[in-house]
């Protein structure tokens, strides 16, 4: 299963060196990760080293790999890196491993008679396509699908785009950031009318206050958590930890306040009643930069088939919105919540004092929300209420849990309703595409088609006969896993997998192509911070593997699609690229030149005049604001932000009688979302080598379960025996417990329930009902 260099203990010990922690790491083990000294990398021979991102999270560290005779040998942080600043986690560290686990896929399979058969790439290719028109032939365009990833490139994303939605002529293209980042997509679009922070991971340089809205950052985005930490050292600001379960970063935290799942919601619009309560609004900001809407509520929670809602935005006034927080006084949230009103006047005392610098940062514990549009929407009215946006220090900024989940799902566009610099509703937006892809108009259609969950409903339903999945494994990810598995298995569908290790996902394919996997191949990915980093092929790929980008641009060659896809394999990532940033001309959103991405550690957009723009929507920093004002959030028509009255509303499921607890997942420092690279790290796999549920250590010794005893876990939908966790690395409240998903033998999806944020169309994986029985 590991890597099997034929120095592979010095690698190991070389890797291990690297990782070494600082000195303030003592305090939480794990978590901290130094940048190496130069005497602690590996001596002799003549390492080659070559900048590239992280192929890991939303982050976007910059690393230096080190190059030796043909392998990635060696990374240390880059330290010409705005974003990690030398700095490592220990998943970057140990990186490079990934890439020799001796059960990579090397040579394309395809399933005849019930077995994998290897066969050569042109048959595999020759294959996808013949099936691609054969289903288009029997059962429409809208029967064949593509399901991607925050981890492609901005190439493999852009090539399937165009291919799906300019050639073919279907909006069947889905992304698993619509699991991860869609409420966060959501929430922008409605507040601003435009996607993507306006802030900067600079921010943390400035502001007095951190408040993490349910986000484990000590784990999640370990270098970032760092900088808070050393900007603790340097000037004491305050790091508030808002969530629902005693986490490290809870820990390491000057604060934790722990709440109630889903009341969240409540919280935020008490913090907005005390600000207006004791006169913190920045009238001045407020009157000239803000409108005030609300939208429909009781809006359902997706659970059943063709789900459709559209909202219905209503203009209300200062006074509406003010009379709608009645109900949110602190005394009576304390109620709903489990928040002291004490606690909840301390939060909005930070937002409100005009002499503090509050950056609000949040992850998956508001996306990952049946609500989880409103709960953005919320975050930002904090931050418009006090006009604490868009200057340094003063950022509400949503965190990214994959490597280009910005860069190839929300600035490529790889979901349903997406373009490249728009949405297919807007027919100039569809005339804009046409033209660069060279397609008719008419081709790209105007309405969207299912999102993620929908997508493979629909694959259940028989409605979708073919789906590509492209690096990405929702035969672990999927909520309600089992409907979802069993609709790949049905008669009559077709499932091709492109990875580089099997998986779940590989075992239920009838093609498995090989993929040559980050620096085996030229790409960019996108960060959190509008960051576009680009890297090097620096090695060669395993066996046949190929880049996704190219498995594509191949198979749409064989479906007749010559002319749009006219690329030379030598030169395809940069014409790709050129031909990508046309879409995005202009002072809002254009992009850096490939020279630039390639002379320096990335570069962020809106790129213009030849330098990055840190700050949006404020004319001292952002050269598209043009309204002669200080501000402009010109993603609206009428260039103001829109502060939104949004309700509590409970969870679609609450633990009852029969299913007492409250279920939330996860992840955990050493793995990389379902593990399938991280658990092929040796070092990394030792140390977290299987999945576990965390218990609340009063109840579990009323329950008699101590560390390690086994543990079933069932909900409606499905059951999971896990070893017990109890005061270890997490602490659930009563009646909660905590699984990580990384774990393909232990499948906690098989458990999770299937409703989603009916705007953003996001799963919420942090909340269902269970039973907790020891096993």
């Amino acid at each position: 299963m590991y890597t099997s260099l034929t120095n592979r203990r010095s690698f190991i010990k070389k890797m291990a060196i690297m990782s070494a922690m600082t000195a303030a790491a003592t305090m939480f083990p794990g978590i901290l990760f130094a940048d190496e000294q130069e005497k602690n990398l590996p001596k002799g021979g003549n390492l080659d080293w070559k900048k590239t991102p992280c192929r890991f999270c939303g982050v976007g560290c910059g690393v230096l790999v080190g190059i030796e005779n043909g392998k990635a040998v060696a990374v240390k942080g880059d330290p010409n890196s705005p974003v990690n600043k030398g700095l490592c986690c220990v998943k970057g560290y140990h990186s490079v491993i990934a890439l020799y686990g001796k059960d990579r896929l090397t040579k394309p399979l395809i399933k005849k008679n019930g077995r994998y058969v290897e066969t050569s790439m042109k048959e595999a290719l020759d294959l996808i396509a013949s099936k691609m028109k054969e289903t288009i032939a029997d059962y429409g365009k809208d029967a064949v699908s593509i399901y991607g990833s925050g981890q492609w490139t901005i190439p493999d994303g852009y090539v399937a785009s165009k291919l799906f939605k300019g050639c073919i002529g279907t909006n069947n293209i889905e992304a698993n950031a619509r699991l991860c980042m869609a409420s966060a997509v959501t929430g922008f679009m409605t507040s601003f009318g435009i996607d993507e922070p306006m802030g900067c991971y600079e921010d943390i340089d400035y502001a007095n206050v951190f408040v993490l809205w349910g986000n484990n950052m000590a784990e999640m985005h370990p270098v970032l958590f760092s900088r808070l930490l050393d900007q603790r050292l340097k000037r004491g600001v305050k790091i508030i930890d808002f969530a629902t379960r005693t986490t490290r970063t809870s820990m390491a935290a000057d604060k934790s306040i722990i709440f109630k799942p889903q009341t969240d919601l409540a919280v935020a619009n008490a913090i907005c009643y005390e600000i207006i309560k004791n006169g913190w609004v920045n009238k001045a900001f407020v009157e000239k930069h803000c409108n005030f809407s609300k939208g429909l509520t009781e809006m359902g929670y997706g659970m059943e088939d063709n789900y459709q809602f559209n909202d219905k935005p209503e203009n209300i006034s200062f006074e509406d919105f003010k009379g709608f927080l009645n109900d949110y006084t602190p005394e009576k949230v304390e109620k709903i919540s489990g928040v002291s009103a004490k606690d909840i006047k301390y939060m909005a005392a930070h937002y409100g004092n005009p002499n503090t610098k509050v950056m609000s940062l949040w992850c998956m514990g508001p996306n990952q929300h049946t609500r989880g549009t409103w709960m953005n929407n919320l975050i930002y009215n904090i931050h418009l209420l006090t006009g604490k946006i868009s200057t340094p220090g003063n950022s509400p900024f949503s965190l990214t849990g994959q490597p280009s989940a910005c860069g190839t799902v929300r600035e490529v566009g790889t979901l349903t309703h997406k373009l490249p610099h728009g949405v297919v509703m807007n027919e100039e937006h569809r005339k804009h595409a046409a033209e660069i892809w060279n397609v008719p108009v008419e081709n790209i259609p105007s309405k969207p088609t299912y999102h993620t969950v929908e997508m493979f409903r629909a694959l259940d339903r028989g409605d979708i006969r073919f789906m590509w999945i492209q690096v990405t494994n929702p035969m672990v990810t999927m909520p309600k896993l089992k409907r979802y598995r069993d609709a790949t298995k049905k008669e009559g569908r077709f499932i091709v997998v492109s990875d580089v290790y099997p998986t779940p996902t590989t075992d239920i394919a009838d093609v498995i192509l090989p993929s040559a996997m980050w620096i085996e191949r030229e790409g960019m990915y996108g960060n959190s911070e509008r960051r576009t980093q680009y890297f090097e092929k620096m090695i060669e790929p395993s066996g046949e593997a190929m880049s996704d980008t190219w498995q594509l641009v191949e198979v749409a060659k064989r479906l007749g699609f010559e002319k749009q896809f006219h690329y030379k394999e030598e030169t395809h990532i940069e014409e790709i690229y050129n031909e990508y940033r046309r879409h995005h001309e202009g002072k809002k959103h254009a992009m850096a030149p490939l020279d630039v991405l390639k002379s320096q550690p990335g570069a962020q957009w809106p790129y213009v005049d030849g330098k990055s723009t840190q700050w949006r929507f404020n004319a001292e920093y952002d050269p598209a604001c043009s309204n002669g004002e200080k501000f402009h959030f010109y993603g609206k028509p009428d260039g103001k932000a829109v502060i939104w009255q949004r309700p509590y509303e409970p969870a679609p499921e609450e633990p009852d009688t029969e299913y007492p607890f409250w279920l939330c997942t996860g992840r955990v420092v050493e793995h990389w979302h379902t593990g399938s690279m991280t658990r092929r790290i040796p070092v990394l796999h030792k140390a977290m080598p299987h999945a576990y549920v965390e218990l609340n250590p009063g109840q579990a010794k009323e329950m008699q379960i101590k560390t390690g005893d086994r543990v079933k876990i069932s909900s409606r939908r499905g059951e999971i025996i896990l070893p017990a966790s109890v005061n270890e690395r997490g602490v659930p409240e009563r009646n909660q417990v905590f699984v990580p998903f990384f774990d393909e033998n232990m499948l906690i999806n098989d458990v999770t329930l299937d409703a989603f944020c009916p705007i953003s169309k996001q799963p919420d994986y942090k909340k269902c009902a269970v039973k907790v029985e020891k096993a």
